[in-house]
């Protein structure tokens, strides 16, 4: 493994997000096979990468892994839980942390039902050092940024339990385009008090803009912006 290519793969998930020592990228291998497992660790020291491995589906999810960043690499077929009954498992469980398949015995239905499920790659055994670091880096760039925006609505979060279910109002009026004078008839109040209420989201939010405002709400989850609805 090259050193140039040893940077490429952590300058690109360092890109994706700013990480410290803490926060370095964690591999994680599930497969049943002792000498593979051994050979993708010893691979990814080559690159630089922190990794940890797991001889099966079980083993993986009874652990207590570290809240890192990183990519999990799987076998599709393994005894008791397979790779995609893992993903199945993980995406029903609102961990989407990014996978990518390495298999000997896959097939096109396979491949497609992983990707479809958000698999970052479906490759096939024996393949290439870099190819398969290629998917990593993908993968690790994707969690990265899955955890800052979640992160990110996390503050959100935080923020609007600070509002009254009154400007909460406003604050979705404003967000979706209506001026002070229609949010008033709309909500049955003064003008003068929706531009107090406009005033106490922005200081509570801790916004600039209109631009920010709109940006914040639109990052709410759904079911978030629904309730403010109701």
């Amino acid at each position: 493994m090259s050193e140039s290519y040893k940077s490429t793969v952590l300058n690109r998930a360092q890109a994706a997000g700013n990480w410290t020592e803490a926060d370095r990228p964690l591999v994680i291998i599930v497969d049943d096979d002792d000498s593979l497992r051994e050979s993708l660790h010893e691979l990814m020291q080559s690159a630089g990468l922190d990794s940890i491995s797991f001889a099966s589906t079980r083993e993986f999810l009874e652990a207590e892994l570290p809240d890192r960043p990183g990519c999990l690499v799987a076998d599709v077929r393994m005894p008791g839980v397979s790779g995609l009954d893992l993903q199945h498992r993980l995406v029903e469980s609102g961990d989407a942390k990014p996978i990518v398949f390495l298999t000997a015995h896959g097939d096109i239905p396979m491949s497609v039902q992983a990707m479809k499920a958000g698999a970052v790659d479906f490759l096939t055994k024996p393949v290439r050092d870099q190819t398969l670091l290629d998917a990593i880096a993908t993968g690790i760039e994707r969690d990265i940024k899955q955890l800052a925006h979640s992160r990110m609505v996390k503050e959100h979060l935080s923020k609007l339990a600070l509002l009254t279910p009154r400007e909460r109002q406003v604050l979705r009026e404003v967000a979706v385009g209506r001026l002070n004078k229609q949010i008033a008839f709309y909500l049955s109040i003064s003008e003068i008090t929706v531009k107090l209420h406009r005033s106490n989201v922005m200081r509570k939010m801790q916004l600039t803009s209109v631009g920010e405002l709109v940006r914040v709400w639109e990052a709410l989850p759904a079911e978030v912006r629904e309730r403010v609805d109701a």
